[in-house]
């Protein structure tokens, strides 16, 4: 693990609990991130965005008022965002699958689980920066593709198994 590697990265941390925000700002530099701003809510994370224009957010899911993927949604879809493109990693303890759906349906880039290593945080921002996501724009998502891997053969219209499913019930 090289600690050099991100030392160009300014990171935004988003996160209600002060102990919290400590470690990740610890981590982060650990993995040569010196330039760390931090938020306590989505509200003063907005208009750091908005003014210092980070890299990339870490982004805690359980918080008040405005928990982490109410934030995700708003960077993501609000008209009055700064950057909707941005990275977002969403840090959470709460690792149950239909919270880690409801991060990613909202457009969260990556879930990081607590506890958190430099390994694994390190990990997720290399994620980010060796093979950055495109964007989807639907009427009902706007975010990194939700698919990690690309079929180099695919030639269908179709890429889950509901999708044949539902088109076997149709005939």
């Amino acid at each position: 693990m090289s600690g050099g590697a991100f030392e160009h990265l300014k990171a935004l941390v988003v996160e209600d609990n002060q102990h919290m925000r400590t470690l990740l700002r610890s981590l982060l530099n650990a993995l040569g991130i010196t330039q760390v701003l931090e938020a306590n809510d989505g509200e003063e994370a907005f208009s750091l965005l908005r003014d210092k224009q980070p890299d990339l957010i870490l982004s805690d899911l359980s918080m008040t008022p405005m928990d982490g993927i109410a934030f995700v949604r708003e960077v993501r879809t609000s008209s009055t965002s700064p950057n909707p493109y941005i990275p977002i990693i969403m840090v959470t303890g709460h690792t149950e699958r239909h919270r880690v759906e409801a991060a990613r349906d909202a457009g969260a880039t990556e879930v990081l689980a607590k506890p958190i290593t430099a390994g694994n945080l390190f990990q997720r921002i290399g994620e980010i920066v060796d093979r950055p996501r495109a964007f989807v724009k639907c009427p009902t998502y706007f975010g990194p593709d939700r698919r990690r891997h690309v079929d180099e053969e695919y030639a269908g219209p179709f890429r889950r198994r509901d999708d044949f499913e539902n088109d076997l019930a149709v005939r």
